[in-house]
C-alpha cells in the first residue's frame, strides 16, 4: 500500500480523534454517490502534540496539564466551536475530549477490516469498513468508547460482524508494525492532517492533495473529468439552518488587505450578500503574515517537518484557487492606511464594497502599494470619492479610529482573515458562505 497510490480514483485519510474528519464522512459519501465513484478509505494517526501542543483536563473539566501557547489554545477552541456548530445542525454529537487520544489501535482495526473485503466491497454503503467507521466515530465523540483498549476495538469488530480470529496477535504484532511504518510513509508523502483527499486525474497522469472537506466541490469536479470552471471551496450549506429570532440584514466581514485568503473571499462574499439582500459591514484587522516555509534540512523533528509540509501546502492551495499568480504571499508590512481609507469612504457615504474590491485588486492583481496616504488617495480618486482632507484624516482621527477598530476586534478574538461575524458568532473562512447564506436568508 503506497500512501498516494490506489486502484480507486480517490483516497480519503481519516483519524478518529479528529472532529473535522468525523464531519467529513457523510458529505464525502454523499459526493461519491452523486459522482458514481469509489474511494479508498485509510487511517492517518495525527501526532497532535508535535505541532499543536498537548493538554489534559481534570474530572471537573479544568485544564490539569498543558503545553500550549495562547495562539494554539485559540485555534483549538475555535475548532471545537466550529465542529459543534456543524455537528448540531446535522444532529451529531461532538463532545470535547479530555485528553489527546492515541488512535493507533483504531487505525490497526481499520486495516484489519480492509483485509477482509475487496476495494469494491469496501465502497458499498453497508460494508464492514463503513460500519466500522461509524461504530468508532459516533460513540467516541459521545465519550462512550475508549479507543486505546484492545478489547474495545475487538468488541467493535465483533459488533459489526467482522472475523476477529487472530486479531489480537495481529494488533500486537504484524498489524502494529505495519501501521507504524505506513503512518511514517504517509507523513513523508505529505499527508499531515485529516481529512486529506488524494484525487487522481481521470487519465491517471497526476494526483492532487486536498486538506479539509471544504474541497469536496473541487474533488467532485476532478472525478467528473475536470470540465468547465473549477468550483470554489465550500462547506455543506445545511438546509434549514436558519437562526432563531429575526433574520439578520447585516453581516460583518473582517479582513486584512495583505491576506491572500481574504482576497479570494471578497468577490464570493459580495456576490452572496447581493444575492440575498444582506448589507456587508467591512472591518479591517491585522493578522500575522503567512509564514514562508523553510526547508527543514537534516532536522527530523516532527513539529518542524509538519510546519514545512503545511506551509508548502497552504501556498499551493491558495494559488490553485486564485484567478492569477499570487505574489507577495509573505509580505510582513502592515499599515493602517487602507483601513482609514475604508472609514473615509463610509463617512463619505460612498460604496464600501467597491472600495474593498479596489484596494484588494490594487495590491494583489496590479501589484501596487497600499501603505501610504498617496496610495489610498489614488484608490479614492479612481472611485470618484472626494479625497481632499484624507491625508490629514489618515494622520489624525482616522488613524485613531482604525487602531481602535483593530484593537476591539482583537480583544474579541478575531485573529483570522477573513472572519465573518453574524450577531457576534464567528465564521473563519469563505467556506462558510453556503451556511451563512442559509442562516441569513432562512433557507
Amino acid at each position: 500500500m503506497q500512501p498516494l497510490d490506489s486502484a480507486a480514483p480517490l483516497i480519503v485519510y481519516l483519524d478518529f480523534k479528529s472532529p473535522y474528519a468525523y464531519l467529513a464522512v457523510e458529505p464525502t459519501r454523499r459526493m461519491l454517490a452523486q459522482q458514481g465513484a469509489v474511494a479508498d478509505w485509510r487511517p492517518f494517526v495525527l501526532d497532535i502534540p508535535s505541532y499543536l501542543g498537548s493538554a489534559k483536563l481534570g474530572k471537573s473539566g479544568e485544564v490539569k496539564e498543558q503545553s500550549r501557547s495562547t495562539e494554539q489554545w485559540s485555534g483549538v477552541k475555535y475548532a471545537y466551536f466550529d465542529c459543534r456548530r456543524y455537528a448540531n445542525l446535522r444532529g451529531l454529537t461532538v463532545r470535547g475530549t479530555v485528553k489527546i487520544w492515541n488512535t493507533d489501535l483504531a487505525a490497526i482495526g481499520m486495516f484489519w477490516v480492509k483485509q477482509q473485503e475487496s476495494l469494491d466491497q469496501q465502497c458499498q454503503p453497508d460494508s464492514l469498513l463503513a460500519r466500522y467507521i461509524d461504530a468508532i466515530y459516533e460513540p467516541f465523540w459521545k465519550r462512550e468508547l475508549d479507543v486505546e483498549q484492545l478489547q474495545v476495538i475487538e468488541g467493535v469488530l465483533i459488533q459489526i460482524g467482522a472475523d476477529v480470529t487472530g486479531f489480537r496477535d495481529y494488533a500486537l504484532g504484524v498489524g502494529e508494525d505495519f501501521n507504524a511504518e505506513f503512518q511514517e510513509a504517509a507523513f513523508a508523502a505529505g499527508v499531515y492532517g485529516v481529512p486529506t483527499y488524494i484525487v487522481a486525474d481521470t487519465d491517471g497522469a497526476s494526483t492532487h492533495r486536498y486538506f479539509g472537506r471544504e474541497h469536496l466541490p473541487r474533488i467532485a469536479w476532478h472525478l467528473a473529468g475536470a470540465q468547465d470552471q473549477a468550483p470554489d471551496v465550500a462547506y455543506e450549506g445545511v438546509a434549514g439552518a436558519q437562526r432563531l429570532g429575526p433574520i439578520a440584514k447585516r453581516l460583518a466581514v473582517c479582513v486584512d488587505f495583505k491576506s491572500p485568503a481574504a482576497y479570494l473571499a471578497v468577490q464570493p462574499t459580495i456576490d452572496m450578500a447581493r444575492g440575498i439582500g444582506v448589507q456587508l459591514e467591512w472591518q479591517i484587522i491585522a493578522t500575522p503574515a503567512l509564514r514562508e516555509p523553510t526547508e527543514p534540512g537534516s532536522n527530523t523533528d516532527r513539529g518542524v517537518l509538519h510546519k514545512a509540509i503545511r506551509g508548502r501546502y497552504l501556498a499551493e492551495d491558495l494559488q490553485r484557487y486564485a484567478p492569477h499568480a499570487l505574489v507577495n504571499l509573505y509580505d510582513t508590512q502592515r499599515s493602517d492606511l487602507a483601513a482609514t481609507g475604508l472609514l473615509w469612504v463610509i463617512d463619505q457615504h460612498a460604496d464600501a464594497d467597491a472600495y474593498i474590491r479596489a484596494v484588494f485588486a490594487r495590491y494583489w492583481r496590479q501589484h501596487k502599494g497600499i501603505d501610504t496616504a498617496m496610495d489610498i488617495a489614488e484608490v479614492l480618486a479612481g472611485l470618484g470619492v472626494e479625497a481632499v482632507g484624507f491625508a490629514a484624516f489618515a494622520e489624525g482621527l482616522g488613524k485613531v479610529r482604525a487602531e481602535a477598530m483593530r484593537e476591539d476586534l482583537a480583544a474579541h478574538g478575531v485573529a483570522n482573515s477573513p472572519t465573518y461575524l453574524l450577531d457576534s458568532e464567528p465564521f473563519q473562512g469563505r467556506q462558510h458562505l453556503p451556511l451563512l447564506r442559509n442562516m441569513i436568508a432562512g433557507l
